[in-house]
């Protein structure tokens, strides 16, 4: 078995506080250069700081840029609910392919959503029904048989 780590920890995706503000002031105006975002969002942060944070932005692929006279600009690749769904993804895969092959995994996001809210046990439902439906699986679902449960 592989051992868990943080999804994000040697991903070029991962931001650090400063990147989410930068990345958070971008999805808030749009598009913007870095004279632009300094003045929106970040006016006590230096020209160079925040010209460096978007760089590093673009480098990770999350940010379009194009030469705008002497300057770039700047704008998000990706939605802000683009991104979440994406770090979520990246960590329920990294979950699955850490754990042993069962249903641990399955059960510890069942009981997490069930914790949070049972809604979103239902929305599961629904999402597991739609996506079988999808797969052409409508009414004989294969599974694997079911252990007994023992007292």
């Amino acid at each position: 078995m592989k051992p868990i780590a943080n999804p994000f920890r040697n991903s070029p995706r991962q931001l650090g506080p400063l990147e989410q503000r930068v990345l958070d002031g971008l999805w808030s105006k749009g598009n913007a250069t870095v004279r632009e975002l300094i003045e929106h969002c970040c006016p006590e942060l230096a020209y160079t700081t925040v010209m460096t944070t978007l760089d590093r932005l673009f480098k990770k692929g999350l940010l379009t840029r194009s030469e705008e006279g002497r300057a770039f600009r700047y704008a998000p690749r990706f939605s802000q609910e683009e991104l979440h769904r994406e770090a979520a993804s990246q960590a329920l895969r990294q979950l699955l392919d850490t754990s042993p092959p069962s249903s641990l995994p399955l059960s510890f996001l069942v009981e997490i959503l069930g914790e949070r809210d049972a809604q979103l046990l239902d929305d599961l439902r629904e999402l597991v029904e739609r996506k079988r439906q999808e797969l052409g699986h409508t009414d004989a679902v294969e599974r694997a048989p079911r252990r007994k449960e023992t007292k």
